[in-house]
């Protein structure tokens, strides 16, 4: 097994009374670090929310294949509504192991958006891929899914805004002309932060996999194929906890839609743990070193992204990480594992980098061009 890190930990109180030591923030965000900070003690809403969503991603990601084609936007190169198959991965790799359902929040700003207002440099036409409404599916289909998505939102994007007011706090001590609030002023105000409900299908292909930290740091079975070793582009990336479900035993299909019905469908059966020791989350750390890390199923965890980075003039970096879902021979091909990610990011025209005065549209265009099919 590799080993696993202590994130560091502290508590949503703590965050509200900024009272965060800088050290801890070093520790978590730093040079020398993991580029994770676990929060604690989040509103007591967190669990119910967190539980009835990574189910609705079990219900989406086994919706029959015409729904599913409704929720795709290809112009938008599958970065708003449902995507499989369309992320490249390692040497090339397409990405059939996972699928997304992408979600603008501009909703956070303005319960009216569903995507950021177009500017004469930004628009649908030129940047689809952050300017594309949201696409939603019925409430016929899978009733309750948007509110308890924007709900759950909301909630990590608020602990985000706290997260980053404490980032700057270190940021204007240690870095000459850093803007005064800046990091809270992008995360509370932006119409381009997107959130990612993720759901990785069970598994079905042969093969063991790795137990050794020296297996997985040195590629033996594809380490990194379920999603491959990368930089978030953003600012600070909150995560959920993984939901392991056992598909068979709780089949995930949305009953036929009944006007009478339950307003959200119910919450799928959670195992405790993954049946597979190898699945989850890991970080390459700053020595090289490839550690996995366990997010609490009460907690919210934030990991540095590379905008982040640049607006700090690098004294807080970017973290790579991959993540693994339950190999079949650990999991009999049952296991589903189910994650959200809210990619808090910089409204496309904020300046990024300082000294070069790049925006966040402009950088983000090279990341997506990258790393999608085309």
């Amino acid at each position: 097994m590799a080993p696993i890190a202590q994130a560091v930990t502290v508590s949503l109180q703590d965050l509200k009374n900024g009272n965060i030591p800088l050290s801890s923030l070093q520790e978590a965000f730093g040079p020398d670090s993991l580029g994770i900070l676990v929060v604690k003690d989040v509103p007591s809403e967190f669990v119910a929310l967190r539980r009835r969503l990574l189910s609705y991603s079990s219900y989406l990601g086994n919706l029959p294949r015409a729904e599913l084609d409704k929720l795709e936007n290809e112009k938008a190169k599958y970065l708003t509504g449902w995507s499989l198959g369309k992320e490249t991965l390692k040497n090339g790799q397409v990405d059939t192991l996972k699928g997304s359902f992408y979600a603008n929040c501009a909703f956070y700003v303005d319960r009216s958006l569903s995507c950021a207002a177009p500017t004469p440099e930004f628009n649908e036409d030129n940047f689809p891929e952050y300017l594309s409404p949201n696409i939603w599916p019925g409430e016929d289909t899978l009733p309750g899914f948007k509110p308890t998505l924007e709900d759950l939102c909301r909630l990590i994007i608020d602990v985000a805004v706290l997260v980053a007011r404490a980032c700057d706090r270190f940021a204007e001590k240690e870095i000459q002309g850093y803007p005064k609030g800046y990091l809270e002023q992008v995360v509370s105000t932006s119409t381009t932060t997107k959130a990612r409900l993720l759901h990785y299908f069970p598994d079905e292909a042969k093969g063991a996999a790795p137990s050794k930290a020296s297996e997985i740091a040195n590629g033996v079975d594809g380490e990194d194929d379920w999603c491959a070793t990368h930089l978030d582009h953003g600012c600070l990336t909150g995560l959920t906890s993984a939901m392991f479900i056992d598909e068979k035993a709780s089949p995930a299909v949305a009953p036929s839609f009944e006007p009478s019905a339950e307003p959200f469908l119910t919450p799928l059966e959670e195992l405790p743990a993954s049946p597979d020791p190898a699945a989850g989350l890991y970080i390459i750390s700053r020595t090289g070193e490839t550690v996995q890390v366990k997010i609490p199923r009460d907690c919210i965890a934030f990991q540095t992204g590379e905008a982040l980075e640049r607006i700090t003039a690098g004294k807080f970096k970017a973290v790579p990480h991959f993540v693994r879902g339950a190999r079949a021979a650990m999991s009999d091909g049952r296991i589903a594992r189910n994650t959200l990610a809210v990619f808090t990011q910089p409204n496309l025209g904020e300046v990024v980098d300082l000294a070069q005065n790049i925006t966040f549209g402009e950088f983000a265009r090279g990341i997506v061009a990258k790393n999608t099919v085309a």
